[in-house]
């Protein structure tokens, strides 16, 4: 027997001999560590690289549907002033600038990562509510198929194009219930597919839709922000790629007349922000929305919260009354309760997920900032984006200002960054969002506007520069990762006022919440590396503030101009502009406040009226009984008969005159005798 083709096989262990450990080193605590980065070796073929079948496949780019809308080019010159800063820098340091980040030896050293457990009493308490429910697992839905929900052909190629391979359990309890035809109102967890959901049976029900008739927009979609509105565009666009429905949009930051020309058109489906839309209402005469036939509310609490309340009643108020509506949420407050009760009618509610809950694959880590050390928060989130977390990161952060000064730094550490957040143009977060979708960037520094719906695929962490004030507001910005079943990591930034949030997030885990520590040496050497850079970083803040100062006076110096010539631009007459929509809450909360603090003593007043009402018909039935007892009688012409009546208390009734004639108690009284009589004899017969 030939044993050589086992040679490579383990020989047998006998009893005594130890075994030699051939496991491998657990990987747990040693993935998300310190570690240089490899080289991007040249390569013909990506590893996503598929062949395509024709030209206009390969032509076809959601992305350019939206350059339409953008005339304006994005000017942003943030990255040059870095990169210039940098060039210098090394040139003074006479070192050859390199693109890949180098970490020195001494910057491998591991963080140190322990688990906070939960108290035990706290556990049981959590296991016995019924508040927290099992987090949905792509298991919970794989007996249901797109192909069982009676969708045409055009929408079930469009999906499988998109890789769609079973309905999330919010798409599978929409779908059905949407094609009936009947008001939805849905509450699901940030990252479930709440887009396809509403879309797919909107746009099934437009496939069908008559064609000899003139061009009718019959389906308006409402979102909160402009980043929102485009992504659902752009899934709205894929989804109907192989149907002849057409699709406009009408947000903020984008072409005027673009969006004037597409309204004009009339298009199926129209998506759209709130104050956009008023405008175009009050300023394209040709658009109404009188025949809006489905009306879909997407993140309706985001637009309650941003003041949108009285522009939505508005909206609400000039579609049709025979439409459907479908209203979306993350979180049902009592606004969105009082919405809901406003524009939908005899809705089917539908609450899938716990939308007080992560993703179940979320690995959730937090980072003490202890008292007095607020100012280690950028040396820890340097230490952190460049040792560990350097690839497809958001960082989110508290203002504007807070999220362009960290932009500065990080792009003076050498990494890849880009900016999201109100104070740029709408070219600048798109151009923004699209480098960090295609990897052009690795870190995307945002505000809470990109906390809200926006899915963009490959977010491998999310790291918090400083807690949110609100619980919802955490689950929303880690929810931009671990989406539709992929893993992902948060880090939280946390200090002293944000320990009551850390136990509530550590309650409600389903799995241990990681604690990290960076070792003190790194955040020494990383504390003055940022404080060499801080003249360079004051001097590009300072560029751009003369910058900023003097496009402002070329602006007014345009404006006087136009005015001295006589040239108008034309008025645009908004509903409500920022400023009124703020200061109308501001009001509404006042009012409210005061309605309140009245509505206490009115309450006293109102039982202290309803004794003194009671005191007072107290006291009068008792002057009515006084005067009935002391009323003097009435004077009758005939004497009264004292025996008439006898026994029926003070009342007397007067004789009649004609008592003899009518009396008939003789005759009843005769007739009631011979009957007895009659009946006796009957018996004495028997």
């Amino acid at each position: 027997m030939d044993n050589s083709k086992y040679k490579d096989l383990m020989p047998p262990i006998s009893e005594d001999a130890e075994a030699p450990d051939s496991s491998e080193e657990s990987a747990d605590e040693n993935e998300f560590q310190p570690s240089k980065r490899q080289k991007i070796k040249n390569k013909v073929f990506a590893d996503d690289f598929e062949f395509v079948s024709s030209v206009e496949e390969y032509n076809k780019d959601p992305w350019n549907d939206i350059k339409k809308y953008v005339k304006r080019k994005a000017k942003y010159k943030t990255d040059d002033k870095i990169r210039s800063a940098l060039k210098r820098e090394s040139e003074a340091n006479q070192n050859q600038s390199d693109s890949e980040i180098s970490l020195s030896d001494d910057e491998l050293k591991h963080d140190r990562i322990t688990e906070k457990l939960k108290r035990k009493k706290k556990i049981d308490k959590l296991e016995d509510t019924t508040e927290y429910e099992k987090p949905f697992e792509p298991t919970s839905y794989e007996d249901t198929t797109f192909y069982e929900m009676n969708l045409s052909k055009p929408l079930l190629k469009a999906i499988s194009d998109m890789r769609f391979a079973h309905p999330t359990p919010i798409q599978s309890a929409t779908i059905p219930v949407a094609l009936l035809g009947r008001d939805i109102c849905g509450c699901a967890a940030t990252g479930t597919g709440k887009t396809a959901a509403y879309m797919l049976p909107t746009l099934e029900r437009l496939i069908y839709r008559p064609m000899k008739n003139a061009a009718i927009t019959r389906v308006l979609v409402l979102v909160p922000t402009r980043e929102l509105g485009v992504q659902v565009y752009q899934v709205t666009k894929q989804l109907s790629q192989y149907s002849d429905i057409e699709i406009g949009l009408a947000v903020g930051g984008l072409d005027l007349k673009t969006q004037e020309s597409v309204l004009r058109k009339k298009p199926d489906i129209v998506i759209a922000t709130p104050g956009r839309l008023i405008d175009h209402l009050k300023s394209t005469p040709t658009f109404g929305l009188e025949s809006i036939e489905v009306l879909i509310l997407d993140e309706a609490d985001r637009m309650l919260d941003e003041y949108f309340a009285e522009q939505m009643k508005e909206i609400v108020r000039q579609c049709a009354r025979t439409r459907q509506t479908i209203l979306f949420s993350a979180t049902m407050t009592d606004e969105v309760e009082n919405l809901a009760a406003v524009s939908l009618v005899d809705p089917v509610r539908l609450f899938v997920d716990s939308n007080k809950d992560v993703a179940f694959n979320l690995r959730q880590e937090f980072i003490r900032i202890r008292t007095g050390l607020e100012e280690d928060r950028e040396a820890i989130l340097g230490a952190l984006v460049r040792r560990t977390f350097r690839e497809s990161c958001m960082i989110f952060v508290q203002t504007k200002k807070q999220a362009h000064h960290i932009h500065i730094l990080l792009g003076m550490l050498g990494l890849k960054v880009a900016e999201l957040h109100g104070n740029l143009t709408q070219p600048q977060r798109l151009e923004a969002l699209d480098k960090f979708k295609n990897k052009e960037v690795d870190v995307l520094v945002a505000t809470d506007v990109a906390a809200r719906g926006l899915d963009i695929p490959g977010v491998k962490t999310v790291i918090n520069y400083a807690m949110p004030s609100i619980l919802e507001h955490y689950i929303h910005r880690v929810g931009r990762t671990a989406r539709a079943g992929r893993a992902g990591v948060s880090v939280s930034l946390a200090g002293e006022k944000d320990r009551k949030m850390v136990k509530s997030i550590i309650k409600r885990a389903k799995y241990p919440v990681k604690n990290r520590v960076i070792p003190q040496d790194i955040l020494e050497k990383y504390r003055q590396k940022i404080k060499s850079l801080q003249p360079q970083i004051e001097d590009i803040l300072r560029e751009e503030e003369e910058e900023r100062l003097l496009r402002k006076a070329e602006n007014q110096a345009n404006k006087a101009e136009k005015m001295l010539a006589g040239i108008k631009d034309p008025e645009r007459p908004w509903f409500q502009t920022k400023q009124e929509r703020k200061k109308e809450n501001v009001k509404l909360k006042a009012s409210t406040a005061l309605k309140n603090a009245k509505d206490k003593p009115k309450k006293v007043k109102k039982v202290r009226d309803e004794d003194e009402e009671k005191m007072l018909k107290v006291q009068a039935m008792q002057a009515r009984s006084f005067k009935k007892k002391h009323k003097p009688k009435k004077i009758y012409a005939v004497g009264e008969d004292k025996g008439f009546n006898k026994g029926k208390g003070n009342a007397k009734k007067r004789k009649s005159h004609f008592g003899d004639l009518v009396n008939v108690n003789q005759a009843k009284k005769l007739r009631h005798q011979s009957k007895f009589e009659q009946k006796k004899v009957g018996k004495n017969r028997k």
